[in-house]
């Protein structure tokens, strides 16, 4: 007022706005003039607690795990207000309005820092706990405002798998490997897919040969046997195993054991037709050459592991290339069909191969197979031949009156060389006139002791080969005793013409290897 003085409010003042004004006041005359110097007024705004406080966030979120220590502090929710921070009108307390009936949580009133109020924190009972929190100013007698506080809990070890039943049953072919047999169901309160969850099996007791395995199905959780090795009905038709199952995660020292920790699993191995075995394959023997046909050479059988069923077996050749072999179909006997001899396309190394077929009489039916090798022994039966059976040389002992003799034989070593050759024992006065010496082990050397007049002479020779037992023959040698030269040549041409190609003297090789040497 220009008069009085008086300083009136001309609107409402907000000190969250402007907190204080400075006024400059003068006091001036009717005319204008200044009195005297200013005055300056300084109005302060005072606060009234027109403001509610206000949460910085509408959710906090915490996490604690599970089984905690009352004290275990989890968040802390803050919130502001704009009144003036000096006074009441701007003093946070702090509290829980809603949490549900157990009361788990506290908070501290002047700081908003939430703990754990009591033990008993269980995941796997409630997993998750809302809280509805108040912010108070005036110390908490004055405005308020809500939030929501959602504290989960982290999973921890503390429930152990268990079997959802003692005795689990099963059924698997035998001979089978690599398949799974079954299933085992495991139930773990903790949290699914975590290592807390995660379950291990392990075989304990009735697989000493280690003939199954189990392993965890990691989508259920679940145990999957399976076999590898193959399992064989006559042998052993049921097994009965312990099986044990625990976290992969160790329990946690507090919490209980299970006392579904062990299961029996009951497998039964259903009998399937298997197909024959032959235990000896391949089958080797061996056979004299020339034995007779008709002759049993052995009997080849095989074997069915279908010991718990009645089943026939029968055999027949199935490769015989060249046709010597009858096969009983039902004793597997083995007989010549015709004499095995040597030399023959169907031999390698002296054996010869055969293959036989066992089928049962199943539905369907099952076959194997078993390789017959046969040994085809050489026999001495065939005595040396004398090569060639005739021959020429000069009459005169010392000069080309000698003769190269050789000897050849159908039997394979042993029952060959080396050959012995020597004048027939029944006609001893030859050994007057002649004499056979050892050359090498297929020849020999028949030379004159006498001289001789020109002509013919036949001469009875014995051969002997080395074989077991040793084959003789007593054979002619057909000698033309020439006229000699000088040089121990024949010097009768036609008697020579006449016998050419019979036979080579001596002297004749010797020059022969003496080229070749030369040669060389």
């Amino acid at each position: 007022d220009k008069f009085s003085g008086k300083v009136f409010l001309n609107a409402m003042l907000d000190r969250e706005e402007n907190d204080r004004y400075r006024l400059r006041a003068f006091a001036l005359d009717l005319g204008g003039v200044t009195l005297e110097d200013p005055t300056d007024l300084e109005i302060i705004v005072v606060d009234q607690n027109d403001n509610r406080p206000l949460f910085r966030q509408d959710v906090f979120t915490g996490r604690v795990v599970e089984g905690a220590e009352p004290g275990t502090c989890v968040m802390t929710v803050d919130a502001t207000d704009a009144d003036d921070p000096d006074t009441d009108n701007a003093a946070l307390r702090y509290s829980i309005l809603e949490q549900g009936a157990a009361g788990m949580f506290s908070i501290n009133a002047t700081t908003g820092e939430i703990c754990t109020a009591r033990p008993g924190l269980d995941r796997e009972t409630m997993g998750v706990y809302n809280l509805t929190v108040q912010a108070a100013d005036m110390s908490g007698d004055g405005l308020t405002t809500t939030a929501m506080a959602v504290i989960y809990l982290e999973d921890i070890n503390d429930n152990a798998p268990e079997f959802t039943k003692e005795e689990f049953s099963m059924e698997v072919e035998e001979q089978a490997a690599g398949v799974d047999v079954g299933k085992v169901f495991v139930h773990d309160k903790d949290l699914a897919g975590s290592p807390s969850w995660l379950a291990k099996f392990t075989i304990l007791e009735g697989d000493p040969e280690g003939a199954f395995a189990i392993r965890t199905d990691p989508h259920t959780n679940d145990g999957v046997l399976s076999v590898v090795k193959p399992l064989d009905h006559e042998v052993r038709d049921r097994f009965e195993l312990t099986v044990s199952v625990q976290n992969e995660r160790p329990l946690e020292p507090s919490a209980p054991a299970s006392p579904r920790a062990l299961a029996t699993l009951r497998v039964r191995v259903r009998d399937v037709n298997e197909a024959p075995v032959f235990r000896e394959n391949p089958r080797r023997i061996s056979v004299l050459e020339g034995t007779p046909p008709g002759t049993p050479i052995t009997t080849y059988t095989a074997s069915d592991p279908d010991t718990h069923q009645i089943q026939t077996l029968t055999y027949a050749l199935l490769y015989d290339p060249a046709d010597w072999l009858q096969l009983d179909p039902h004793a597997g006997t083995v007989r010549t069909k015709r004499e095995l001899l040597h030399p023959s396309a169907f031999l390698q190394g002296g054996w010869y191969i055969a293959l036989v077929l066992a089928r049962d009489d199943a539905e369907p039916p099952l076959s194997a197979t078993g390789t017959l090798s046969i040994e085809i022994l050489e026999v001495n039966d065939h005595a040396p031949q004398l090569q060639p059976p005739a021959g020429v040389l000069c009459g005169r002992p010392g000069r080309g009156g000698t003769l190269l003799l050789g000897a050849t034989d159908d039997d394979r070593p042993p029952h060959g060389a080396p050959f012995h050759f020597q004048l027939s024992p029944q006609h001893p006065q030859l050994a007057r006139n002649w004499s056979i010496a050892r050359f090498n082990v297929t020849h020999a050397v028949l030379a004159v002791l006498a001289e001789l007049p020109e002509g013919p002479y036949s001469l009875p020779l014995l051969l002997r080969d080395s074989g077991t037992p040793p084959r003789e023959q007593q054979q002619l040698l057909n000698v033309s005793v020439c006229h000699c030269g000088r040089d121990g040549t024949c010097l009768d041409g036609a008697l020579a013409a006449a016998t050419a190609g019979a036979g080579i003297t001596l002297g004749a090789l010797m020059i022969i290897l003496g080229s070749t040497i030369l040669l060389l």
